[in-house]
């Protein structure tokens, strides 16, 4: 009898631990429904842009896209975690991935690309993203938008479900998913990827919000939550 007592509290326990990983992503996003370990059996890398010398986009007030890059990819890990997805960064820190000795930033930042490539395939990945934010010199544009390389068709798909659900929680673009060429990440993986540019720097308003932990949070839910869909897509 005592036995049974123990499996049952046990159980109770992981329901009650279940339902308290996903109360954050339901606080975030009023509409999520959590299905248990969708990601369970996946490995995923997470590549934040940039890092170290090279800061990538800046606001007018030294805001560095390297460090929005960065807590935006651990915010994500985590709710991939959560839903049983091994989960890599390319980079944990402020640091680049070039080699320590390696002098001058153009020739860093070829090094630092060549070795986020490596990373990826090192890792067995079936699936990455690689994030970024925007900056140009016309401050009217703003909002999130993706980006992807037609060599495999899920990276469409992969594109078109985190945009749809960039647009549907953020309300801050109607964009479409673009096909983009000349990213050497997209281009020359062996696996499934889709580049997110979160917003841009550039705009006064947007910069604002990027700053924000809650932004940035809802941001994170988003881009999860549209991996979930094109992960529940492929399975079916």
């Amino acid at each position: 009898m005592q036995r049974y007592y123990k499996i049952v509290l046990w159980s109770l326990g992981c329901v009650i631990l279940w339902l308290l990983i996903q109360f954050p992503l339901q606080q975030v996003l009023p509409n999520y429904k959590a299905i248990p370990q969708p990601f369970a059996g996946q490995t995923i890398v997470l590549d934040p842009g940039h890092g170290g010398p090279d800061g990538g986009a800046k606001g007018s007030n030294n805001l560095d896209e390297k460090n929005i890059t960065l807590e935006v990819a651990k915010l994500i890990r985590h709710y991939l975690e959560q839903a049983g997805a091994v989960v890599y960064l390319t980079r944990e820190d402020d640091r680049d991935l070039a080699n320590k000795d390696t002098k001058g930033l153009s020739r860093r930042k070829s090094e630092d690309i060549r070795n986020r490539l490596a990373f990826i395939k090192e890792k067995e990945a079936d699936l990455f993203l690689t994030i970024h934010l925007n900056a140009i010199p016309n401050p009217r544009w703003s909002g999130s938008q993706t980006f992807f390389y037609p060599s495999f068709t899920e990276n469409k798909l992969l594109a078109e479900s985190i945009q749809t659900e960039l647009i549907a929680n953020m309300k801050n673009t109607d964009r479409t998913p673009l096909q983009i060429d000349t990213v050497y990440l997209l281009k020359h993986a062996e696996v499934p990827g889709a580049l997110v540019e979160l917003g841009f720097l550039s705009n006064e308003q947007e910069r604002a919000l990027l700053e924000k932990t809650s932004y940035q949070k809802k941001l994170a839910a988003s881009v999860y939550q549209g991996m979930l869909q094109f992960t529940l897509e492929e399975s079916q």
